[in-house]
Parts: structure tokens; sequence; C-alpha cells
């Protein structure tokens, strides 16, 4: 897996200031954990981006919506996937099998992805125009 230094550093609890901790604390209670994964703390080093995100992906990622919690993680995984980005794939792919999702799931997960991305750049590459009918 591919290895880079951070931009800035992932902060231990005793780093954290006060508002910092306050959405750690939140993170622990919510997700019913002791982990705190890498990402939120290297958000920590700027608080005011850490609580804005957090409070997004907490009202966004919440069970009881229209989405069942696994299809949101699916989805969050898919546009990982084509966004290129690492560390989302991987820890929402770890959500999702915390989820319930197999191997065999995610597999056609990300066979889904890939026809997509391809019919997606053929149609913008050719200028396909919008059938009255999806408009």
């Amino acid at each position: 897996m591919e290895q880079f230094s951070p931009m800035l550093p992932a902060l231990t609890d005793e780093e954290l200031d006060p508002r910092a901790a306050a959405v750690f604390a939140d993170i622990r209670a919510t997700r019913q954990t002791d982990f705190v994964n890498n990402f939120w703390r290297v958000l920590a080093n700027d608080p005011a981006n850490l609580e804005r995100t957090w409070a997004e992906l907490k009202e966004v990622m919440a069970a009881g919506t229209s989405l069942d919690p696994l299809v949101k993680e699916l989805i969050y995984v898919a546009v990982s996937t084509v966004n290129n980005c690492t560390y989302c794939v991987r820890s929402h792919t770890a959500a999702a099998r915390g989820k319930g999702a197999t191997d065999e799931q995610l597999a056609e997960l990300h066979a889904v992805v890939a026809a997509a991305n391809k019919t997606n750049r053929l149609a913008i590459g050719l200028q396909v125009p919008v059938d009255e009918a999806f408009a």
C-alpha cells in the first residue's frame, strides 16, 4: 500500500485543543468505539474544519434516513474509487464490511464502478446528446 508523509501531523489525544477534543469525544460516542482514525487526527490541526466536516459526515452518514447505512458506505467506496482516494477506499470498505458487505458485493460494486467509469468517459468523449426521455 502506498505510504507517504502527511501534510500535517496526526495529532495524539494529548495534543488536541479543547474544540478538537470535543469532536473526538463525539466521534467516540457516535461510533461507540475508542478508535479515532488518522483522517480525523490530521483534520484536528484545524479545529473549525474538523467540527464542520464531522458535523456534515455525521448527519449524512446517519442511520434512519432513506438510504440504508450499508448502501451509503458502498456509495462512499464507489466515489472514493473514482476519486482515487486510497485512504477513503480502505476506511469505507472496512466500514461497509462492518455493516455486512461481503467480498462478492464489494467485487460487484467495483465491476459496476469500472463499467460506469468507462461508459461515462465514452459519453463525455463522444459528446453524446442526452435523450429527451432522460431530461
